[in-house]
């Protein structure tokens, strides 16, 4: 009845579905993992950002590496910006996906310690090897606040290191590279500012992370499982089906002549 089943056709139709079954209930538990990823980061940044502002140094210091738990961490510090020793960061876009530049300012804090600050984002020049117009931050004195970020790197980030650039121009944000330029002591890590505001709204500070949307992961986990399940009843489908062409087939074939007995 179901001998068709050990033809070579159906073996191979037998062995894909068997193959297909794992396979997609794992890429379903990868999209479920994916998931509990991004709720579990979305937690993380909202209780970063929740939380009071703690002086920075209780956070970071000189070849800190900035853990995840502290990402996004809001932090504090007071001291003067040394805008002498500003770079700019390339190649980095605005709320509009506007394509420019990163400020990144050295602050100096009152132990001679350096904090870099990224304090938003401009655009670029007519010329993308000059230096951008960069409105100056508060002189003097004063008090930041802003989220702790860890070192940017280019496994992390997919951005490319390219040598060769501009001058006080720089592809990723490295507290070590940018300890040696000022030949000062820095903090691992640096600060996204978020207080206080430009004047004008130049630079453009960059926005909080978003924390709300949890993605299509879990919608594409079930999605893979029903497929799991549906491989199963497709096969018995073909199956039956198959059977029933072949009954329909022997059926509708004409009997031989049998020769009548002398």
């Amino acid at each position: 009845m179901y001998r068709f089943l050990l033809s070579r056709q159906w073996v191979l139709t037998t062995l894909l579905a068997l193959v297909l079954i794992p396979v997609m209930v794992e890429l379903g538990f990868w999209q479920l993992h994916r998931h509990e990823h991004r709720v579990a980061q979305n937690t993380l940044i909202a209780d970063n950002l929740a939380a009071e502002p703690a002086p920075v140094e209780e956070l970071t210091s000189p070849g800190h590496t900035v853990p995840r738990k502290d990402y996004w961490r809001q932090v504090e510090a007071t001291g003067t910006f040394d805008t002498e020793h500003e770079v700019v960061v390339r190649r980095r876009t605005n709320a509009d996906d506007q394509v420019g530049f990163h400020v990144l300012t050295p602050f100096v804090l009152t132990d001679g310690k350096v904090l870099l600050v990224n304090r938003g984002w401009v655009p670029a020049a007519s010329d993308q090897k000059a230096f951008p117009k960069v409105p100056a931050p508060p002189a003097g004195e004063v008090t930041v606040v802003g989220r702790l970020m860890a070192d940017e790197t280019t496994s992390g980030s997919g951005i490319k290191d390219l040598e060769g650039l501009p001058p006080r121009q720089t592809m990723l944000i490295d507290s070590e590279e940018q300890a040696k330029a000022l030949g000062k002591q820095v903090l691992g890590g640096y600060v996204e500012l978020t207080t206080p505001e430009p004047k004008g709204g130049s630079p453009e500070l960059i926005g909080s992370p978003d924390h709300d949307s949890i993605g299509p992961h879990m919608a594409y986990a079930i999605q893979w499982w029903l497929f799991a399940g549906g491989v199963p009843v497709g096969w018995w489908v073909m199956v039956r089906r198959e059977r029933r062409d072949r009954e329909s087939a022997a059926e509708s074939t004409p009997a031989e002549d049998v020769p009548a007995p002398a």
